[in-house]
């Protein structure tokens, strides 16, 4: 369920509601007049919350889910809970991507008071708490003790912010909780919108981010680096980490705890790294994979499949570091060849 901190449901509706909304057939013999209070990832999903089945992957989570009501494409009827109301659509994301707008459409805040009231009366800002000028710190949001802002930085409303931190010059932080001693440089973005949307021959449908950012004690990241809040889950960061300069970490990603990844990396989403993983300049990784405890990955790589076992892995797409080395070899005695024959 989307923190009510950050998100305000505009639910309950009935399954003929919903079905209406993203005109998706209700399964036979199921009651369209089922109450849905949510929309919850398969998971996490409780009996009155609905998700959606899409990518394959999650064919496991889908059989063992507890969700009450489910939008699948047709052919995934055999492999449905029994206590599961389905809704069929041949484009699942896409009908989810409008259901989740109904239960959480878009609302413009409006200004309640002075604009020039930068920090809203229902914060809570700890001791030895040192805010620079033109910080702006949203409603009901938490700010531990001994906390340091730097000029023109934003805390959106909700935002927990634990104790010791450092938050540079021009941060932006929403719908994040961070640890103690966690330090933003200049510039960072977390916690905004993750790239989500499903397309048709209609356009593209902006899948809403019910998710947070969930940041460890001791982490550092570096300047305009972006950390995408989760689209149903959290994007979580574990304790310790390292995260350089324009590094963009999508939504749904989780780090485990002393991670090192280095400027220029993208990591698309739902890709999971293990603890200490160690992540060259300019990598990119390819959603949903897993990366084990311990990999380290060169420069330049591109990450395309899971890599479970602890070792040294380059290339594109990556590899073991002595293979890479060994296929890297072979190509330069092919040139040397061919340019000797060709002279």
């Amino acid at each position: 369920m989307p923190d009510p901190r950050f998100f305000s449901s505009a639910g309950p509706f009935t399954l003929s509601q919903l079905a209406k909304v993203a005109d998706v057939e209700i399964s036979d013999g199921q009651s369209s007049e089922r109450i849905v209070s949510d929309v919850a990832p398969l998971e996490l999903a409780k009996p009155n919350d609905i998700s959606f089945l899409d990518n394959p992957l999650y064919a496991e989570a889908f059989s063992k889910s507890s969700a009450g009501a489910c939008i699948v494409h047709p052919g995934q009827v055999k492999k449905a809970p029994k206590s599961m109301t389905l809704l069929f659509s041949k484009e699942p994301y896409l009908a989810y991507a409008k259901i989740a707008s109904a239960f959480y459409p878009d609302r413009i805040k409006e200004n309640k008071g002075d604009s020039a009231k930068f920090i809203d009366p229902s914060a809570t800002i700890g001791a030895r708490a040192f805010i620079s000028p033109g910080v702006v710190i949203g409603e009901r949001a938490e700010i531990g003790e001994n906390c340091v802002f730097a000029p023109n930085s934003v805390i959106g409303d909700g935002v927990v912010i634990g104790n010791d931190c450092r938050i540079g010059p021009s941060v932006s932080v929403q719908y994040s909780i961070l640890g103690s001693g966690v330090r933003l440089f200049a510039g960072a973005r977390i916690g905004e919108a993750g790239f989500g949307f499903a397309s048709s021959i209609e356009g593209h449908v902006t899948v809403p981010q019910l998710g947070r950012v969930i940041i460890g004690d001791g982490t550092e990241i570096g300047a305009n680096s972006t950390i995408d809040r989760g689209s149903a889950g959290d994007t979580i960061i574990g304790r310790g980490c390292r995260i350089d300069n324009l590094v963009q970490i999508g939504h749904n990603v989780i780090l485990g705890d002393g991670c090192i990844i280095v400027s220029q990396v993208g990591i698309s989403g739902s890709t999971q790294l293990d603890d200490y993983v160690v992540v060259g300049g300019q990598v990119g990784f390819a959603g949903h994979l897993k990366i084990g405890k311990g990999v380290q990955i060169a420069a330049q790589s591109g990450v395309m499949n899971n890599l479970p076992e602890a070792g040294k892995y380059a290339g594109s797409p990556a590899v073991p570091m002595r293979q890479w080395i060994n296929q890297a070899a072979i190509l330069r005695t092919m040139g040397r060849k061919k340019v000797r024959k060709d002279g």
